[in-house]
C-alpha cells in the first residue's frame, strides 16, 4: 500500500534556527497530523546529532524513511573519488542513526574531470563502481541506496535507467522525481513509465512550464538544460502531470512512499498543507 511523507526540505526557511529550527519542524509535521518524513542535510544530521534527530521523531510518532545527500562521483583523481566514496559510506551510518531504511545520494553534475568527452555513457563505469561500493557498504547496515533524476547531467531517464542497470544490485534503485525529468526537458510521464520498475521511492513536486521562446518571466524561475523556465508550485497546480505520473507508479506496482517536496513561492506549511491533500487524493484517482 503506497504511504505519503513529506520532505523536511519542503519546509524551507522554517528550518532556520531563527524560526522553527529542525526539530521545530518536526513538531509542526506532527501537529499538521505527518507521520512520516524525510531529511536532507543538516546541523541534525551528524553522528553525534542524529540520535537527537530520530529521538525527537519518535516522541511525536513521526517515522523517518529516508535520508538526502549530494555526491559527486565524477572525478579523474583516483584519491578524491577514493574520499568520496568514503564519505558517502560515512553518511549511511548517519542514515542507520537516524532510523530510516534510505538513502539518496546523487552520482555526478557534470562528466569525469579529465579528457574531452562530455558523454554520460563513458562516465557510468565510474559512476557504477563508486555506487556499487556504497550500496554493498550500506546494505551491511541495512539501508537501501538510490539516486535521483536530479542534477542535470544524471536527470534524464534514460540515463538514470542505465545507470542502475550497470550497477545490477537488488540494494540499489532509483528516487523517482516526478517534476525534476522537466529540468532535463522530458515529458513527466513518459520518463516516470521507463523509471517506475525501478523505484525505491518517490518524490513528489510540481513546476510551471514556461517555453524558452517566450518572454523570460525574471527572477525567481529556474532555466532548464534546454532554455525553458520552471518555477515551483504546490503539487497539482503546475505542468508536471502529477496525477498522471502517480497513476504510472501505481499501476506499476509501486507501493512505497510518495514524499511532497514543496519547492512552491506560498508559504511552505500552506503549500506542504494543500499539495499533501492533492497527492492523497492523486493516489486514490490512479
Amino acid at each position: 500500500m503506497i504511504k505519503t511523507c513529506v520532505s523536511s526540505y519542503g519546509f524551507g526557511w522554517y528550518n532556520n534556527e531563527s524560526q522553527l529550527g529542525v526539530l521545530g519542524v518536526v513538531e509542526k509535521a506532527a501537529e499538521m497530523g505527518i507521520d512520516s518524513m524525510e531529511f536532507t542535510e543538516s546541523e541534525y544530521t551528524t553522528l553525534e546529532k542524529a540520535p537527537e534527530l530520530r529521538a525527537k521523531c519518535e516522541e511525536v510518532g513521526i517515522t523517518p524513511v529516508a535520508f538526502c545527500v549530494g555526491a559527486n562521483f565524477s572525478t579523474g583523481d583516483s584519491a578524491k573519488l577514493k574520499d568520496e566514496i568514503n564519505r558517502v559510506q560515512g553518511l549511511c551510518d548517519i542514515a542507520k542513526a537516524m532510523g530510516v531504511s534510505m538513502l539518496r545520494h546523487d552520482v555526478a553534475y557534470g562528466p569525469i574531470e579529465c579528457g574531452r568527452s562530455t558523454s554520460y555513457e563513458r562516465s557510468i563505469p565510474q559512476l557504477a563502481a563508486a555506487v556499487t561500493e556504497v550500496t554493498k557498504y550500506a546494505e551491511q547496515l541495512g539501508i537501501r541506496t538510490m539516486t535521483e533524476n536530479h542534477g542535470f547531467f544524471s536527470q534524464d531517464a534514460l540515463r538514470v535507467e542505465k545507470l542502475v542497470c550497470t550497477v545490477d544490485h537488488p540494494n540499489f534503485g532509483a528516487l523517482v522525481d516526478i517534476g525534476n525529468f522537466m529540468c532535463a526537458d522530458e515529458d513527466p510521464v513518459h520518463s516516470v513509465g521507463i523509471m517506475a520498475p525501478y523505484a525505491f521511492h518517490v518524490h513528489c513536486k510540481d513546476f510551471y512550464f514556461r517555453s524558452g521562446m517566450e518572454i523570460d518571466p525574471g527572477e525567481g524561475w529556474l532555466t532548464t538544460r534546454g532554455g525553458n523556465k520552471l518555477r515551483g508550485c504546490t503539487l497539482g497546480f503546475g505542468n508536471a502531470k502529477a496525477a498522471q505520473s502517480i497513476g504510472i507508479l501505481k499501476r506499476s506496482g509501486y507501493d512505497g512512499y510518495m514524499s511532497v517536496e514543496y519547492e512552491g513561492g506560498e508559504d511552505a506549511l500552506w503549500g506542504i498543507r494543500v499539495s499533501l491533500d492533492n497527492l492523497k487524493r492523486f493516489i486514490e484517482m490512479g
